[in-house]
């Protein structure tokens, strides 16, 4: 089950998406619907009005210990402004989910007038390159050490800017796959989350066992 936060922004294409990747999906407004989900989607909008209605809404505090417990989590432009660390271009009071480490520059391609598409390669996307939708997109300028990039802009006057990348469970584009009717880097998500279920899975099948040797004293018959 794959949430997508349902404050702000294109909620209702992420949702067909992850559908069409494979994966059963939500919408996510309150705290005790983040609990009941294996991963969440952070969708693209405005990230500032996301952050308010998140703090608003009581949502805030829960998707940042969520994501630190280790959630998965993909954010899409707006999304992956939420997700960063550290966020350029920003307004003072600009507050983020946080969780992958990076430096994010907001609306660094430019106003919506210089909103444009591209194809990028996308490392871990078999195929061909992934047809990217970049509106009022950021970029990433900074990666920390353990951030895996996935994709980079080839060509023009942003060449070499990255605009895909992974953390661990966190995955985050500067582009909006969701529009595009490609549901492969959703696919890629929902494949993640699949592995992180089961590894909680057997995690806690692990424990319980442990537990029940533990209360017979180890003894076996």
């Amino acid at each position: 089950m794959v949430g997508v936060l349902a404050l702000q922004g294109d909620v209702r294409e992420h949702l067909a998406a992850l559908r069409a990747a494979g994966a059963e999906a939500r919408p996510v407004r309150r705290p005790a619907e983040l609990a009941e989900v294996d991963g969440l989607v952070v969708p693209g909008g405005e990230s500032t009005t996301m952050a308010k209605l998140a703090s608003r809404f009581g949502m805030l505090q829960p998707l940042r210990d969520a994501v630190r417990a280790g959630l998965p989590a993909y954010g899409s432009c707006a999304g992956m402004i939420m997700l960063a660390d550290t966020v350029l271009d920003a307004p003072p009071d600009q507050v983020t989910i946080g969780g992958l480490d990076v430096t994010v520059r907001r609306n660094a391609f430019g106003r919506q007038v210089d909103s444009f598409e591209t194809d990028v390669r996308l490392a871990g996307v078999p195929g061909a390159p992934v047809h990217a939708v970049f509106i009022r997109a950021p970029w990433v300028e900074q990666a920390g050490p353990d951030v895996e990039v996935l994709g980079r802009v080839e060509g023009g006057p942003a060449d070499g800017k990255i605009v895909a990348v992974r953390q661990g469970r966190l995955v985050a584009t500067s582009f909006h796959p969701e529009l595009t009717g490609d549901s492969r880097v959703h696919a890629l998500f929902v494949e993640l989350v699949r592995e992180a279920t089961a590894m909680r899975a057997r995690d806690h099948a692990s424990s319980a066992g442990a537990g029940a040797d533990a209360g017979s004293g180890g003894r076996t018959s």
